[in-house]
């Protein structure tokens, strides 16, 4: 009889994000990397930042104009200290739903093509900033990408699809998820791209 040996699942990091957030580009700058080191699972969770706030009563920092003046600043620091590119997008706030319902969608149907699309929403969201609440322009990135946007525009109009970011979206709010980005390692959440030294931790 040969005895089998269990290996030990890796730790998992649950990623809850919505593009529409600008530290939330931030974290995913540096999540891949941490995941690598620490030899965890990154899994991505796309939610309705927009339906986050209305269930958790929350509503956007640049609702508050000192504190948003106060972000810009210290978000352009931690893409220096990250050394990452960042451009404020000028059409912020940018409606995420479509994008979101792209997310979900390219995750149940596609899954080898979810981080190309990911890498290039956030790119034209917060690197090379595009009015991704225009139709065409939202096209003009998917096609750069190599995606069909005609073939995107079905993905997303598909009920299986837009109820499932409604599911993704309720579960994040009954994990506790008040904002994005928003990370668990097991139970364990942290809020935050400036709280990414502790997700570390939790994974040693």
């Amino acid at each position: 009889m040969t005895d089998t040996v269990t290996k030990p699942k890796p730790k998992t990091i649950e990623f809850h994000f919505d593009f529409g957030s600008p530290t939330t580009y931030l974290a995913h700058t540096q999540l891949p990397r941490i995941a690598r080191e620490t030899g965890a699972e990154l899994v991505y969770h796309p939610m309705l930042l927009g339906g986050v706030f209305k269930a958790a009563g929350n509503v956007s920092p640049v609702s508050v104009a000192a504190k948003g003046r106060w972000m810009g600043q210290d978000i352009a620091r931690w893409a220096r200290r990250w050394g990452v590119p960042f451009a404020f997008n000028p059409h912020f706030p940018v409606n995420t739903l479509t994008l979101m319902r792209g997310a979900v969608g390219l995750q149940l149907r596609q899954p080898a093509d979810f981080t190309r699309y990911v890498d290039a929403v956030f790119h034209a969201m917060w690197v090379a900033p595009r009015n991704l609440s225009d139709p065409a322009e939202v096209a003009a990135v998917l096609t750069a990408a190599g995606f069909d946007p005609a073939a995107f525009m079905a993905l997303v109009g598909d009920a299986e699809v837009k109820a499932q970011l409604v599911a993704n979206t309720e579960a994040s709010v009954a994990r506790g998820v008040f904002g994005a980005p928003t990370c668990f390692v097991g139970d364990e959440m942290h809020f935050g791209q400036d709280r990414l030294d502790f997700v570390r931790e939790a994974l040693a």
